[in-house]
């Protein structure tokens, strides 16, 4: 067979195609312009190489001034991808959900990584965030229980990302997480059947600020349709540091103690019923409690644990699917919801005499 010298126009379309089927370009390719001056080369040679893989069904012509699509070929095994996982807290790390997703994209092909820094070491402030970003080598971003502002923010940018929770709803990004909203009914509805009425759920910042979330107003709204009067009593506002949850437990039981409590977060359930504890209150003797997550930690409690359960699973597999399809091309911005229940445990009990 004899020899032939590949012009510039085949010798770029083939940097290109390799760097597509590598997965260096997701979703669409740069302009024309980028490219000529990244691989210094003219106008018409980048021009030319780029019709050509339109040929192939590489590219997609979306129109004069926009971007080119990419459309990887649907035999294509998906390329790995550099994900980074944006922990809520450091000692989430620890979580069997989040080891067990580290392995799934492992598996998978993708090269997941931990940043050193969590959202509330960074103080859930977006210009702290950008910078760990920008300093952080990354095709794509997993981001667990996000602001609207911070999840806003990863929308507008070019690398895929996925809300693991979070404040997600209206937001155009991927995302998964359990619904809370019924269990949460369920456990209020419960609870009134048991006497209570001073009923309190304390919820992290971002989950009060700038607005109640989804499931701070589905617990308020579920009061209000049980006669129970509402106002920051049964949401209060506190300084989202230990030294200001002990403040905030302090002035709730000096007064007017809440025979119910519905907490966010397992660490901050615990630190709840230990203070609790050391005050002289037990559940569901003085005060019922509920965790408003799940817990391997719970097997060993006793009383049993009252908490909404859901399972991780289903969510680690969209974080997988969602992954080899960004990885592929593809803007993958789906949203899915897995189920939570309530579970009755030892720690919900009549109200105190």
């Amino acid at each position: 067979m004899p020899f032939r010298l590949r012009t510039y126009a085949e010798q770029v379309a083939e940097h290109l195609r390799s760097g597509i089927l590598a997965g260096r370009w997701t979703g669409e390719l740069p302009g024309e312009d980028r490219l000529g001056a990244e691989l210094n080369v003219n106008h018409t040679t980048v021009g030319t190489a780029i019709r050509q893989l339109e040929k192939e069904g590489l590219l997609v012509n979306r129109g004069a001034g926009r971007p080119r699509g990419i459309r990887m070929p649907k035999n294509a095994a998906a390329p790995s991808m550099r994900i980074a996982i944006l922990l809520y807290e450091g000692i989430d790390r620890k979580l069997d959900y989040n080891v067990d997703l580290q392995h799934r994209l492992i598996e998978a092909g993708h090269l997941p990584s931990i940043p050193p820094k969590a959202l509330v070491d960074l103080r859930m402030d977006v210009k702290r965030i950008a910078g760990l970003v920008n300093k952080t080598e990354a095709d794509a971003w997993v981001i667990q229980c996000g602001s609207t502002e911070i999840l806003e923010w990863f929308s507008r940018r070019d690398a895929p990302a996925f809300a693991f929770a979070g404040r997600r709803r209206g937001v155009r990004i991927a995302g998964s997480g359990p619904e809370k909203l019924p269990a949460v009914r369920a456990s209020v509805r419960r609870l009134f059947e048991l006497g209570h009425r001073r009923i309190v759920m304390l919820a992290r910042e971002e989950r009060r600020k700038p607005s109640p979330g989804h499931m701070e107003r589905s617990f308020i709204e579920e009061l209000q349709s049980l006669g129970i009067a509402t106002g920051s009593y049964n949401l209060p506002d506190w300084d989202d540091t230990k030294d200001g949850l002990y403040r905030l437990l302090g002035s709730l039981f000096r007064h007017t103690p809440p025979t119910a409590l519905l907490i966010d977060e397992v660490p901050l359930y615990l630190a709840v019923e230990l203070h609790l504890a050391r005050l002289g209150l037990l559940a569901p003797r003085d005060v019922s409690l509920l965790c408003l997550d799940p817990s391997p930690a719970f097997r060993w409690h006793r009383p049993s644990v009252a908490h909404i359960s859901w399972d991780s699973q289903p969510i680690i597999n969209q974080i997988v699917r969602w992954a080899d399809n960004v990885a592929r091309g593809n803007d993958d911005r789906r949203q899915t919801f897995t189920k939570a229940g309530f579970v009755e445990g030892g720690t919900f009990g009549p109200v105190p005499r």
